[in-house]
């Protein structure tokens, strides 16, 4: 099996890094987890980070198969339909996307359902890419649904884990789980040492000049000051971290839609679609 060309892109304004995958025999490939610009203000969204990654893919003569999301973000919009528009390519995701619907549906009382995706993903599974094997891992903590793509010596681990200077991903979305992490995180680092891990996003660890995505496991066994501290403390310092997290600026537009494969609401009668925002408060 050929080694598995990457080029990656990094969206500054939500710190993530979505990748152009291919076959460098056949040209065929994949999107990882790409990124919808979105006006938070203005409630306008733009594909310019799209865009380039299309641009880079006609660059390269790439036919563009697959659009793979690791999880639904809650820290940005996917901009998978306006690409899945444009190359015919097909969506998928891990099959337990159907729990992370379950627990969100009644939220945002929004439609969403396991067939808003093209393809549903379980642990084990694997499928071409030119020839390239793509096997899929399971890594739930973050999400219920999370799951990692391995791509030979390369696997993209989406919000498992971060820079080996920077450390893990939080679990306190609802269906998060700290010990189940805690196992993802273990199966990655039993691959083999050489093995190249590539983040979903990077926050620029204390004393890094530049912000960067490829780790390997050496690295994050050497380095990680979250995997230091053993699985029980682990844990602990998970969940007391967490808890002081503030939620992403994204979160309720990004699960609205994440959750629907990037499918917006449909338009009211005045041509106009509208995100909700759930009100916990009220004053009388």
């Amino acid at each position: 099996m050929p080694e598995a060309a990457i080029r990656a892109f990094f969206h500054e304004p939500t710190n993530t890094v979505s990748y152009l995958v291919w076959c460098p025999d056949t040209r065929e490939g994949a999107v990882v987890d790409p990124v919808l610009d979105w006006n938070q203000a203005a409630g306008e969204a733009s594909t310019r980070s799209a865009q380039a990654i299309l641009d880079a893919a006609r660059e390269e003569g790439v036919r563009i198969a697959r659009i793979l999301e690791t999880h639904a973000h809650a820290d940005h919009l996917t901009a998978a339909p306006w690409l899945k528009a444009r190359t015919g390519a097909l969506i998928g995701i891990g099959a337990r996307i159907t729990e992370v619907q379950r627990i969100f549906r009644p939220v945002f009382d929004v439609e969403a359902d396991p067939g808003d995706f093209d393809e549903l993903y379980e642990d084990g599974d694997h499928f071409a890419l030119g020839h390239l094997r793509v096997e899929v891992l399971h890594v739930p903590g973050h999400t219920p649904a999370d799951i990692a793509y391995k791509v030979g010596d390369d696997v993209f681990v989406g919000d498992t884990l971060f820079m080996h200077d920077y450390g893990t991903a939080r679990c306190d979305f609802p269906g998060g789980d700290c010990r189940a992490l805690w196992g993802s995180i273990a199966r990655l680092l039993a691959l083999p040492d050489h093995t190249r891990l590539w983040m979903c996003h990077d926050y620029k660890a204390p004393g890094r000049d530049r912000f960067a995505w490829q780790s390997s496991v050496a690295e994050q066994k050497a380095h990680n000051p979250h995997l230091k501290l053993g699985e029980e403390e682990f844990v602990r310092f998970r969940q007391e971290r967490d808890a002081k997290l503030s939620p992403p600026a994204l979160l309720i537009p990004s699960i609205q839609v994440n959750i629907r494969a990037g499918r917006f609401p449909e338009a009211e009668a005045n041509g106009v679609r509208y995100l909700k925002l759930p009100v916990k408060g009220t004053v009388e």
